[in-house]
This record gives C-alpha cells, sequence and structure tokens, in this order.
C-alpha cells in the first residue's frame, strides 16, 4: 500500500507554481483567508499537520508547540528569520525547523541602499512636494541633500545580506566600516575595504550612515538602545532592513522629533506592528511595509526552498536548510 501523503499547512498563500507543487505532492491545506492567522487557528493548524509553513507574522512560541500535535514533525518557514520561532523548544520535542536563507540577500541589500538614497537626498520629500500644489519651481538651494561619495556607513551585522550592502555602498564611493560579533577573515575585509570595529560604540559615533544587518536574537534587541543612539552624529541617518526590535524605535523617535538625528529608514517595525504612530508624522522618516524581500522572484526562490526542505524531509533525509538553536 502507498504511504500517507504528508499533511502540509501553509499559513498564507504562496506563489501559484510553488503551491501547485507542493499540492502534487502532497496534501496542502491552507489558511481559512490570506490574512494573518488568530491564535486559535495557528493552533489547530498545528494539531493536524504533519508539516506547517509559516511566515514572519506567526509568532510560534512555547505555549504553542506544547499544543502541537502528534504528527507534527516539520516547520517549514517561508523567510530567512526565525525569531518568531521558540526553535529550542521546538527542538526538545522532536520538530524540526528549516528557513529559507540567501534567497533574499541581494533584494534586501537593494532595498538598504535604495531608503540611503532616499534619506541623503531627501527623495519622498521632494515627491511629495511635486504631488503638492505648492511647488514654486527650482531654485539653487531648494531641497538640498547630502552627497553619498565619501560619506562613512557603518554596518551593523556583516553577514551575508551586510556583506551585499558593503559592495554595493563602495560601488557609489562610500567608506565602509563595520561592526560584528566575528571578525571577518582579513582576505573578506579587503576585498570589501571594509574596517572592523571592535567596540561598536566607537563606530555609531563616527558614520555618517548606520545600517541595521543584523538578526534580532536576545543578544541583538536593543542594541541600538537609547544610550546608543544619543552617541550618533546629529546629521547622520539610521536605516533598518532587518529586525524592528534591534532599534528601542520610542528612543528613536524621540530623538528624530528633537532633531538629535538627522532621519531614519525603517523597512521594519517592531514584530511587524505599526509602530510608535508619531513616526508617520515625521518628514525625516521613510517608513517602508517590510518590502526588503519583496521581490516576484525573491518570493518564488523562497517557495521553492520550502519545498525542497519539505520534500528532503519527507524523503527521510534532513532538511537542507535546517535550524539549530543558537545558530541566528
Amino acid at each position: 500500500m502507498p504511504s500517507r501523503r504528508l499533511s502540509v499547512v501553509a499559513t498564507r498563500r504562496l506563489p501559484d507554481r510553488v503551491e501547485a507543487r507542493l499540492a502534487e505532492l502532497f496534501d496542502l491545506h491552507r489558511g481559512p483567508a490570506d490574512r494573518p492567522m488568530r491564535r486559535e487557528e495557528l493552533s489547530e493548524a498545528m494539531r493536524v499537520a504533519d508539516v506547517l509553513i509559516p511566515n514572519l507574522r506567526d509568532r510560534i512560541d512555547q505555549a504553542l508547540l506544547g499544543q502541537a500535535g502528534e504528527n507534527l514533525r516539520l516547520i517549514a518557514n517561508f523567510g530567512a528569520g526565525v525569531d518568531h520561532i521558540d526553535v529550542a523548544t521546538a527542538r526538545q520535542r522532536g520538530i524540526l525547523v528549516s528557513n529559507t536563507p540567501d534567497v533574499v540577500t541581494d533584494d534586501t541589500a537593494d532595498m538598504t541602499i535604495a531608503l540611503i538614497l532616499a534619506l541623503l537626498r531627501r527623495i519622498p520629500e521632494g515627491l511629495a512636494q511635486m504631488q503638492s500644489e505648492d511647488w514654486e519651481g527650482w531654485s539653487p538651494d531648494a531641497m538640498l541633500g547630502a552627497r553619498v561619495a565619501g560619506k562613512r556607513l557603518g554596518i551593523l551585522g556583516m553577514g551575508r545580506i551586510g556583506q551585499a550592502v558593503a559592495r554595493r555602498a563602495a560601488a557609489f564611493g562610500m567608506q565602509v566600516h563595520y561592526h560584528n560579533r566575528r571578525r571577518l577573515r582579513e582576505e573578506t575585509e579587503a576585498q570589501l575595504k571594509a574596517r572592523y570595529w571592535e567596540s561598536l560604540d566607537q563606530m555609531v559615533a563616527r558614520m555618517d550612515v548606520i545600517s541595521i544587518n543584523c538578526p534580532h536574537t536576545p543578544s541583538t534587541y536593543h542594541l541600538m538602545n537609547a544610550r546608543r543612539l544619543k552617541l550618533m552624529k546629529p546629521e547622520a541617518v539610521i536605516v533598518n532592513t532587518s529586525r524592528g526590535e534591534v532599534i528601542d524605535q520610542n528612543a528613536l523617535t524621540r530623538m528624530l522629533r528633537a532633531k538629535e538625528v538627522a532621519g531614519a529608514g525603517l523597512d521594519v517595525l517592531n514584530f511587524e506592528s505599526d509602530g510608535n504612530p508619531r513616526l508617520r508624522e515625521l518628514p525625516n522618516v521613510v517608513l517602508l511595509p517590510h518590502m526588503g524581500s519583496a521581490t516576484r522572484e525573491g518570493r518564488v526562490e523562497m517557495g521553492e526552498k520550502v519545498l525542497i526542505n519539505i520534500k528532503t524531509f519527507a524523503d527521510g533525509h534532513r532538511p537542507p536548510d535546517l535550524v539549530l538553536p543558537g545558530m541566528y
């Protein structure tokens, strides 16, 4: 007799070609609507599924994992970040966790550079002016921004995305600096033309632009806290395409309002919340709805990674993108 098809539950809609292939191979179910699952819906999915495909909006904590059914053996996350999943508890309960690394690197690095350009060259302000009825025409001192070339860029987190940002920044003539929990090899530093700072405080105090590219972990929560934000030069800007929790958002808002920091480009907020509503009112802030990895190509590649992880698991092998506690 043929073996039972795995029951796979996707909490949100996936790219059509990925869903079609999953439906061919497995017993695929999707959430009741294309919106984040409510907690009770997520709990029910974990009770009936062999494999769960969540995303960053699904907080899978110890309590939910305690309600998981005996058949749940793989959480194949649609996304690289896994800070919304209690990986250690899942592992203790015999549930594997996989993710989709690498595929979002270039897209997120592109968005980081886009935010830097938007802030330094005041692109959103110029757009708003052109869309209003108040534009009085060009003048020599109108909409003066800052030249990108020559600016000091301090990258916090020099993994795949941080290094991709460094390569792009160098092409714009920026000076690349970085802080990382581990220093890169000398040859990698030379290739990137990047200077390492062991002290994050010292780096922050000297940069024109700070880019957050580290994952959200207990050790990076509010790594850019009020004290550290106050070290930034008043004319400096900060960009975050990683996770909102790395920055103390309320402290940043206060400093932006007081013009103690020149600007912020935020593609992420605290766990995808609406964030501090005062941020929306500030002209020196560019807010985006987590668009860093939002390309058609990237979403398909993410879905294909999910598919490969599930198929490999179904064949009795270790998923190629297995996440272990402490990896991120």
